[in-house]
C-alpha cells in the first residue's frame, strides 16, 4: 500500500548519504515531485547522522511520483517512489495566500483574518515553558504567532538559549569587516551589561538539534491551526549571527527555506526591525528577499518588518505589508492609506504591547490595544498582539511565552467571532461620519455621512455618546445592534429605516452593526 498524506500536508523523503567533509554544504539532494497537475522540484537538506531529507506539500489530491537526485550518495537506493495525496481533514484549509489583492485567505478559499501574537524566543525556552506556551495558545484567539530561529539578547532576555542555531567552532563563516563594524555599533540597552560577542561557532554547520525542535514546534502549531510567522534575522544578537559573511548568510536562508517551506502554516519575515541591523544594507535585504522567494517552491507569504522607516513593500517578492507603529499615538489609523499605496494586504505586527514595563512600546492598556485592533480591521487590515507585564522572574509573554495575564485576549476572541459573521469574510473601509470608522461589506447606497451598506460596523472608539443618529434609506429595513467591544455584549435595537436617533450607553469602545434585512 502506498504512503498517504493529506493535500497541503507534509510528505518527507529520507535517505542515507555521505557524512564526510561538511555534508551541510558539500553535497546536494533534490527531489522532483509530479502528478497530473503539477511538477515541483524541492531542495533537500542534511539532517545529521548521514541522513538527508526533502519535504514536499502536495497542492492536489491524487497519486504523486517522485525521483531523487543529487550527489549526496554514491548510489541512491530507492531513487524513486510514489504516494497518495488524500482529501484534507477538517481544519486543514491549506496555506494562507493573498486573496483579491488586498485580503488574505486560506488556499481553499476560507477567509483569513489575522489575529496574531508576538512571542519571539518561546521555542528556545526550557522545555516545560514551551509546553506551557502551547497550552496557553490552545485556548487563545491567536491564529498567527511571530517567533525567531535565532536567540535573542535584550532587556529581560539575558540568559543563554536552550540551544544555538549553529555548531560550536572557530568563527567559520564570519565576515571580519562586519566583526569590526559590530564593535562601533554594539548595542546594549541602558542598564544592561555590555557583553563581548560569542563568536565560537561554525556558521557553516547548523545545529541539527536546534532545528529539529523547531520542526516539532511548527508542526504542533500547524495542528492547532496557528500560522508560524518565522523571523529569519533580528538586531538583538550577541552570538555573531549578524556578522555572518555573505556566503554563510545566503546559505542559511536557503537551508531554512528547504527545511520549512513545505509546512503549510509557515510565513517568512526576513527580519524583525530590519533597519536596526546596522551591518545590513538595502542591497542585502533585496538579495535576501530574492533568495527566499526563489528557493521556496511553495511561495509562502514573505515580508520585512520595520523598526523605523517602513520597507519598500512595492517589491515584487513582498507579498504583504508587515508593519510596526512608528508614531506612539497614530498607529492602525493608517491601515487604509497603506492598502491604497501598495495594493497589498496590511498586517500590523507590532502596535505596542499590553503591559506595564518601563519601556514605551510595552505599557499600553488592554483597552488601547483592543482599540487599535478594531481600527485595523474596520479599515481592511490585520493586527498583532503582544504582552509585557513585569514578572519577578522576567518571564514576559512577548519573548518567553508561558501564560497570558492581560485583558485583551478575550476581547480579541470576541472581535474574531464578529469578523466571522461578515458577509464574504472581509471588511473594507467605508464612508461615514467624521467621528467613526466604518467597516463595510456588500453593496452601498448614498455617499458621505449618508452612505449605507448592506453590512457595516460603525466603530466609535474613544467617543462616548448617549445617543447616535442612524441615517438609513426609507425603502428597506435594517437590523441595528450595539456592540460593546470591551464588555463583549451585543444588544439588538430592532429593525429600522429612515432617520433614527438611538440611545447609547455613553461608554467608550462601542460600535453599531447595521445589516440590511432580507426581503
Amino acid at each position: 500500500m502506498s504512503q498517504q498524506v493529506e493535500k497541503w500536508g507534509l510528505f518527507e523523503v529520507s535517505c542515507q548519504g555521505k557524512s564526510d567533509g561538511n555534508p551541510f554544504r558539500d553535497y546536494e539532494m533534490t527531489v522532483t515531485f509530479k502528478n497530473d497537475q503539477e511538477e515541483v522540484q524541492v531542495r533537500g537538506f542534511y539532517d545529521g547522522d548521514g541522513v538527508y531529507k526533502a519535504r514536499f506539500m502536495p497542492s492536489y489530491e491524487g497519486t504523486y511520483s517522485y525521483v531523487i537526485g543529487g550527489n549526496f550518495a554514491d548510489e541512491i537506493k530507492d531513487a524513486q517512489g510514489s504516494f497518495e495525496a488524500v482529501a484534507p481533514s477538517r481544519g486543514n484549509h491549506g496555506p494562507v495566500v493573498v486573496h483579491d489583492k488586498v485580503h488574505l485567505a486560506y488556499k481553499d478559499g476560507t477567509p483569513y483574518n489575522s489575529i496574531g501574537t508576538t512571542c519571539y524566543a518561546w521555542a528556545n525556552q526550557p522545555l516545560e515553558r514551551q509546553e506551557q506556551t502551547l497550552e496557553t495558545l490552545k485556548t487563545s484567539p491567536f491564529n498567527k504567532i511571530r517567533f525567531c530561529f535565532f536567540p535573542k539578547f535584550y532587556e529581560f532576555n539575558t540568559k543563554e538559549p536552550l540551544t544555538y542555531p549553529f555548531e560550536r567552532g572557530h568563527g567559520d563563516g564570519l565576515d571580519p569587516e562586519l566583526v569590526e563594524k559590530e564593535k562601533s555599533n554594539r548595542f546594549a540597552f541602558p542598564g544592561m551589561r555590555l557583553e563581548e560577542p560569542d563568536y565560537d561557532f561554525d556558521y557553516t554547520r547548523p545545529n541539527v538539534e536546534h532545528f529539529k525542535r523547531y520542526d516539532l514546534r511548527i508542526s504542533q502549531l500547524m495542528d492547532m491551526g496557528i500560522e508560524a510567522d518565522m523571523i529569519l534575522m533580528h538586531p538583538y544578537d550577541k552570538w555573531g549571527l549578524n556578522q555572518m559573511g555573505k556566503d554563510a548568510c545566503d546559505w542559511y536562508l536557503k537551508y531554512v527555506t528547504a527545511r520549512y517551506g513545505a509546512y503549510r502554516n509557515v510565513w517568512w519575515s526576513l527580519a524583525n526591525e530590519f533597519d536596526f541591523i546596522k551591518m545590513k544594507t538595502l542591497e542585502d535585504w533585496e538579495r535576501y528577499g530574492q533568495i527566499v522567494s526563489s528557493h521556496d517552491p511553495f511561495h509562502k507569504l514573505l515580508s520585512v518588518h520595520n523598526g523605523g522607516p517602513n520597507y519598500d513593500f512595492s517589491k515584487d517578492w513582498v507579498t504583504h505589508c508587515s508593519l510596526q507603529r512608528v508614531d506612539f499615538y497614530r498607529t492602525t489609523e493608517d491601515t487604509d492609506a497603506f492598502i491604497e499605496k501598495y495594493g497589498k494586504p496590511v498586517v500590523w505586527d507590532e502596535i505596542c504591547y499590553e503591559g506595564n514595563i518601563g519601556l514605551g512600546w510595552g505599557n499600553i492598556t488592554g483597552q488601547e490595544l483592543v482599540r487599535r485592533f478594531w481600527e485595523a480591521f474596520m479599515r481592511g487590515g490585520h493586527c498583532g498582539h503582544g504582552e509585557t507585564f513585569m514578572d519577578p522572574e522576567d518571564i514576559l509573554w512577548w519573548s518567553h511565552g508561558g501564560i497570558l495575564k492581560g485583558e485583551s485576549p478575550a476581547r480579541l476572541k470576541f472581535l474574531l467571532d464578529i469578523l466571522k459573521d461578515v458577509p464574504g469574510g472581509y471588511l473594507t473601509k467605508g464612508e461615514g461620519m467624521f467621528d467613526e470608522v466604518v467597516g463595510c461589506a456588500g453593496g452601498c447606497v448614498g455617499e458621505g455621512m449618508r452612505a449605507c451598506y448592506d453590512f457595516s460596523i460603525h466603530y466609535l472608539g474613544i467617543c462616548q455618546p448617549l445617543e447616535r443618529m442612524v441615517l438609513l434609506p426609507e425603502d428597506a429595513d435594517y437590523e441595528v445592534e450595539i456592540i460593546d467591544t470591551w464588555n463583549m455584549t451585543i444588544t439588538s435595537l430592532g429593525k429600522m429605516r429612515g432617520f433614527n436617533k438611538v440611545k447609547m450607553p455613553g461608554n467608550q469602545y462601542m460600535a453599531l452593526r447595521i445589516r440590511k434585512c432580507e426581503n
